[in-house]
């Protein structure tokens, strides 16, 4: 009796659990697959950089097969996940129809021939990081266990699928780089050639930054608004920082604002709080009070 209770009590749990499910505006059944991009990322990560994330199936004499069948993966399995997302955008209901897919397929296509920019400029950014850290032992290293360089590269595949106007995919993916990186990249930030994010934990970079070639920035920093208190009133307006080529950015500053310009060749130094532009090659620091020893 006591079993027969019990499975009764988990009955009415599942119930309620269902009807909470019911509150949200789409059905069960029209939200995207997050493992299933997650694996789409996964092969596009074997795409970028074949020789070191190959499919253990395939030989390493196999390798245009090997990319062969990664990309077709990818393909299919994003255009599913893309048709998935337009119709809940589009609030379609029921199957979804022949236009929606086809409409998918063409994201899809325009994202596959973007793979061979995306690919140069994640080489760009692993040179960077090499020539840019005397610590890196060899490209393998960096490919290997540097956060920044898988998170930039997850945000340069989002970013693609971002100006393709595809809905929710581009911050699925870039919110799993945060959560295994620790670093928060918006998929709509543009960001230049060469880019190096050393160290990494705690980087934040809003939705309309723009990040020119060659810059570097460590841990800590944000590039983020003045203020959001307004919401959905600041949406398509530049809120977040301009940054010009060649720029270093140092641990832990804060550089905010639409309007705020950090021009080509500066230097902002650690812990930094900026609200307004800076002009081209400029050294910016804060200077801390000295101790005094009064004993």
């Amino acid at each position: 009796m006591t079993g027969e209770r019990f499975l009764y009590q988990i009955n009415g749990l599942v119930d309620d659990i269902i009807a909470d499910g019911d509150k949200y505006e789409a059905s069960w059944d029209e939200y995207p697959d997050k493992e299933e991009i997650i694996t789409i990322l996964k092969n596009l990560q074997k795409i970028m950089f074949p020789k070191h994330f190959r499919n253990g199936e395939h030989k390493l004499h196999a390798i245009r097969t090997n990319i062969m069948t990664l990309l077709e993966n990818v393909a299919y399995n994003l255009t599913e996940q893309v048709a998935i997302v337009l119709r809940r955008a589009g609030k379609v209901e029921g199957e979804i129809p022949d236009q929606l897919m086809r409409t998918a397929e063409k994201i899809v296509v325009e994202f596959c021939k973007s793979i061979p920019v995306i690919r140069s400029y994640v080489t760009s950014d692993l040179e960077a990081a090499f020539a840019g850290d005397p610590a890196a032992a060899d490209f393998d290293e960096i490919i290997f266990s540097y956060p920044g360089l898988y998170a930039v590269m997850i945000n340069r595949i989002a970013h693609e699928l971002y100006k393709l106007s595809v809905p929710l995919i581009p911050r699925i993916m870039t919110e799993y780089a945060h959560s295994m990186t620790g670093i928060d990249i918006h998929p709509g930030a543009v960001i230049g050639k060469s880019f190096f994010i050393d160290h990494g934990t705690g980087v934040v970079i809003g939705e309309t930054t723009v990040i020119g070639d060659n810059v570097k920035v460590y841990q800590g920093v944000t590039l983020g608004a003045i203020s959001t208190k307004g919401g959905q009133s600041f949406k398509n307006i530049k809120r977040h920082p301009t940054i010009g080529d060649n720029v270093t950015i140092y641990a832990n500053a804060s550089i905010l604002g639409g309007n705020t310009v950090i021009g080509s060749g500066a230097v902002i130094g650690a812990n930094a709080f900026i609200t307004s532009s800076i002009p081209e090659g400029a050294r910016v620091r804060m200077q801390m009070p000295c101790c005094q020893n009064n004993s």
